[in-house]
């Protein structure tokens, strides 16, 4: 994953180059922005490893390969305690969102000690999210879905999924 980061940030400061050269009329504000790309990047990289590193400190196994499960982003596998995360989602620039609604689901599984189990969030889901879950027919698996699309879309994600996990997977800070 860190040689991905490294070489995305050659690919930006190469193209940040190449723009000045080519154009010395780029204004100071366009090489600030880019470089608030990177400082953002870097800090979801950061809360991407903070994250994998709690759910492993539960137990969990956090895989960066396809998940067994053909198109899917990420997959808990409850009996194992493995999380998947499919590498397109680091291309897509969604992997800290993957990893934030799996964990949310890890959440559920050491709630229910083994047995995955609505937390009973009382958050409600914003209303673009909505699609994702509702289509599922079977109300316990809506109602888990619903849990994991609410917390990834929420402004504080991050920081409502490692609550989250620190609090039902007891672990210390």
């Amino acid at each position: 994953m860190f040689k991905l980061f490294f070489n995305s940030l050659v690919l930006l400061s190469f193209n940040i180059n190449h723009q000045l050269s080519a154009n010395p009329s780029i204004s100071h504000i366009e090489v600030i922005e880019n470089s608030q790309i990177i400082a953002q990047n870097s800090e979801k990289t950061e809360q991407f490893n903070q994250l994998k590193q709690e759910l492993e400190k539960a137990g969990f196994e956090v895989i960066l390969e396809l998940p067994p499960r053909r198109g899917a982003y990420g997959l808990l596998q409850v009996s194992t305690k493995k999380i998947w995360i499919n590498p397109v989602t680091f291309d897509l620039h969604i992997a800290l969102a993957t990893l934030i609604h799996e964990s949310v689901h890890a959440s559920q599984v050491c709630a229910g000690n083994g047995e995955i189990k609505v937390l009973g969030l009382t958050l409600e889901p914003i209303n673009q999210a909505r699609p994702f879950f509702q289509g599922y027919t079977e109300t316990h698996r809506r109602d888990l879905e619903r849990e994991a699309y609410t917390v990834q879309t929420q402004p504080n994600s991050f920081e409502l999924a490692l609550s989250l996990l620190r609090e039902n997977c007891q672990l210390n800070n």
